[in-house]
């Protein structure tokens, strides 16, 4: 059986973090799982994550915000192709960091583009595929970007540019709860690990299931 599980949230939500320790754990069980994150997690995936999110802090790229959805969604058909449908394939737990929820929540609610633009487009790059599980790491905006050092395109758009992003995810969540996981990023680690666990343990086979405790 495989599963498709991805992260998604704000700038400084954890998101990242928590997708580390989920492909820790089940490997640590034996369960054949694999990591990968958007954009990148390809030769070209990493040249246009370069190009889109800007490698220094003084990285003035100018991007159209029509250009980064097509952008996004080329580097996701070739992880789509490459890496994802691969390892569902072969049976393996693949976790990402970031799908094309992220693309919704960004250039949608963020930057305003036309949400049926964007759900073709997305469309064009998944072709269907949908993950099992979407966890979402919540948290206010501004602490988020406060444990972001240095920031790259994204991260130093405006404030009001976040709340957006945000209030996206919050909506996405709310018209789809038995897909999505509502997490509170700002609690502390090792609760957010087992709230993630729980949920994941669920889809997990019988056979396959943990029984550790925490």
């Amino acid at each position: 059986m495989s599963l498709f599980i991805t992260f998604e949230g704000g700038e400084g939500s954890g998101k990242s973090t928590q997708a580390r320790a989920l492909h820790q754990r089940l490997s640590s069980m034996g369960i054949p799982a694999l990591l990968t994150h958007e954009p990148g997690g390809t030769p070209l995936g990493h040249e246009i994550r370069r190009r889109l999110k800007g490698d220094r802090a003084n990285d003035k790229v100018d991007v159209d915000p029509l250009t980064e959805l097509l952008l996004f969604n080329a580097s996701r058909a070739q992880l789509l192709s490459e890496v994802i449908r691969p390892a569902l394939k072969s049976g393996t737990v693949v976790i990402c960091d970031r799908f094309f929820h992220s693309t919704i929540a960004y250039q949608g609610y963020g930057r305003g583009l036309d949400l049926d633009i964007i759900e073709a487009a997305n469309n064009i790059a998944t072709q269907g595929l949908r993950p099992d599980l979407v966890v979402l790491l919540d948290i206010p905006v501004e602490p988020g970007l406060s444990r972001k050092k240095l920031k790259d395109r994204f991260e130093r758009e405006e404030l009001a540019f976040h709340q957006r992003v945000r209030q996206g995810y919050l909506e996405m969540a709310k018209k789809d709860p038995q897909r999505w996981l509502l997490v509170d990023g700002s609690i502390p680690k090792m609760e957010t690990e087992r709230r993630i666990w729980e949920e994941v343990e669920q889809l997990l086979p019988r056979e396959r299931k943990g029984v550790e405790k925490w």
